[in-house]
C-alpha cells in the first residue's frame, strides 16, 4: 500500500483573492545527472502521487524555438512562445502543440541550447505558473527540477537536494543521450552547473530546510525508502 502523506494547507492569494489549497508536494532539486528524474518517478509511485519533470517543461519551449526557427537568445519571441504553446508533459511523452517531441527534448542541439532558454525570466514566470497549476488541479504531486523547492512550492511538505560526484554524474547522463561521448557530455554539464547556478533568475541553488543527499553510492530504492520514511516520520 503507497504510503500517503499529510497534507500541506496552504493559503495564497490569486487576482486579489485567498484561496486554500490543500497540497501534497513533494520537491526535489538538483543538477543533471543526480538522479532526479529516475528517483521522482519511483518516489511518486511509491506515495500514489502523480510525477511531473519540470525540466522537460523548458527543454520543450526550447524544441518549439528551433522548431519555428526562433533565436533562443531573443528573450522576447521565446517569451511570447512559451505562453502560447500547446504543452502536455507526463511519465511517457512530451508533446508540443500536438507533436511528439519525447525523444527530440533530450537530443544533443535542445541540450546545448535549454540554458539559454531556461534563464529567461519571462519563460521562466510562464512555465512556473504552469507548474503550480498543474500541482494545484492534482492537489499536489511529486515535482523535479531545479527551482522546485525555492520558488515554485517553497511551502513543500519535502524539499530535497539530490548530489553526486561530478564523474558519476556525467557518466549515467552519457548512458542517455546518444551519439555524446563522456567527455563531451562532461564538458557540457559543467558549463551548465555554472550557467544555471549563476544565473539572475531561480537559479540552482539548495533551498535552507531541504535535505540534501548525495546519490553516488546509493541504489534507487535505498533513496526512495529513505525519502518515504521521512515523509511519513
Amino acid at each position: 500500500m503507497p504510503c500517503e502523506p499529510a497534507p500541506r494547507r496552504l493559503e495564497r492569494t490569486d487576482g486579489g483573492t485567498r484561496v486554500n489549497f490543500s497540497m501534497r508536494v513533494i520537491a526535489i532539486d538538483g543538477p543533471a545527472g543526480s538522479g532526479k528524474s529516475t528517483i521522482a518517478r519511483r518516489l511518486a509511485r511509491r506515495l500514489g502521487l502523480e510525477y511531473l519533470d519540470t525540466g522537460a517543461m523548458y527543454r520543450a519551449v526550447t524544441f518549439a524555438a528551433l522548431r519555428h526557427g526562433v533565436d533562443p537568445a531573443d528573450r522576447a519571441r521565446v517569451a511570447e512562445l512559451a505562453r502560447v504553446i500547446e504543452l502536455e508533459v507526463d511519465e511517457t511523452a512530451v508533446r508540443v502543440d500536438g507533436v511528439d517531441a519525447t525523444v527530440e527534448i533530450r537530443g544533443p542541439e535542445v541540450s546545448r541550447t535549454v540554458s539559454i532558454v531556461a534563464a529567461n525570466p519571462a519563460v521562466r514566470e510562464e512555465m512556473v505558473r504552469r507548474q503550480r497549476e498543474w500541482a494545484h488541479k492534482r492537489g499536489g504531486g511529486v515535482m523535479e527540477g531545479r527551482d522546485i523547492g525555492t520558488v515554485v512550492f517553497p511551502d513543500a511538505i519535502l524539499k530535497v537536494y539530490l548530489t553526486a560526484r561530478p564523474e558519476v554524474r556525467a557518466e549515467r547522463r552519457a548512458a542517455e543521450v546518444v551519439g555524446l561521448d563522456y567527455a563531451t557530455v562532461a564538458a557540457d554539464m559543467a558549463r551548465r552547473d555554472a550557467y544555471d547556478s549563476g544565473r539572475a533568475t531561480s537559479p540552482l541553488r539548495q533551498a535552507s530546510d531541504a535535505f540534501e543527499l548525495d546519490t553516488s553510492d546509493l541504489t534507487i530504492d535505498e533513496i526512495v525508502e529513505d525519502l518515504a520514511r521521512r515523509i511519513d516520520a
